[in-house]
């Protein structure tokens, strides 16, 4: 692709994430509802392939959310404050849930666990809050918080070194997004851009040999900027593996 497409498709998108980012210390109005879950929690399954992470992440206080959220996978792992707009029932701080998976319906920009739903009701209420099915909400981004967690990559289980290489991002901090993930070619001189496979998982087929370095293009309150990973992976990488960066993102 000609560096002038890839800088007009930058462009496109932080045009279209701007409106989101200048709400994000307003709250914005929206409806909300819930899924069924045998433990209350999310779903192993959601669309950003966090598997088991996305289950139990946040306590299990997750959400699904609408493709103005979701923006193609890039929303994965954004926090949000939401309460409902119920004085008898809802408490007045609301839920702060993560982005785990894509769903909407019924004019919703989220689909909670049980457990995130019941959050937003004031004590002895939750039934009733449960019964609605659906509910008027309002919403504001926040900043993640993950105790202290560098940017993380787990290799994808479908993942073979050294022909195919999968990675799925994990503990995105602060109020950011990551747009696009390039692996460096040594014998290129030059950045290689990976595919977004779904979510938060992006691939590439026939990787470079040897250890590998990472950049990650974020959009977040300090603008648009790349961010490297020197040596973010080991030549022997392996599937089901997990690598901690030396980025830390607030």
């Amino acid at each position: 692709m000609k560096k002038s497409h890839v800088l007009l498709l930058l462009l496109v998108q932080v045009i279209v994430l701007m409106p989101l980012f200048c709400l994000s210390d307003d709250f914005v109005s929206s409806r909300a509802t819930y899924y069924g879950s045998p433990d209350c929690k999310g779903n192993p399954r959601g669309a950003c392939g966090y598997g088991e992470f996305g289950r139990d992440i946040n306590d299990g206080e997750v959400s699904g959310v609408s493709s103005r959220l979701w923006k193609n996978g890039a929303g994965c792992g954004a926090c949000y404050q939401v309460r409902c707009k119920i004085p008898p029932h809802c408490n007045e701080e609301g839920v702060y849930v993560v982005a785990t998976d894509y769903g909407e319906g019924d004019g919703t920009d989220f689909i909670f666990s049980p457990k995130a739903y019941g959050r937003m009701a004031r004590p002895g209420t939750e039934f009733q809050l449960y019964s609605f099915g659906v509910v008027d909400v309002e919403y504001q981004r926040v900043p993640c918080r993950y105790g202290g967690y560098n940017l993380v990559y787990k290799i994808h289980e479908k993942s073979y070194n050294p022909h195919y290489l999968a990675v799925l991002i994990l503990y995105v901090g602060g109020v950011n997004d990551i747009l696009a993930v390039e692996v460096w070619q040594e014998d290129c001189k030059e950045w290689k851009r990976m595919r977004r496979v779904f979510g938060a998982v992006h691939d590439y087929q026939n990787p470079p040999r040897g250890t590998l370095s990472l950049r990650f293009l974020v959009y977040g309150s300090a603008g648009l900027n790349w961010v490297q990973s020197q040596n973010a992976l080991p030549a022997d990488w392996t599937a089901g593996a997990t690598y901690s960066s030396n980025i830390l993102l607030t």
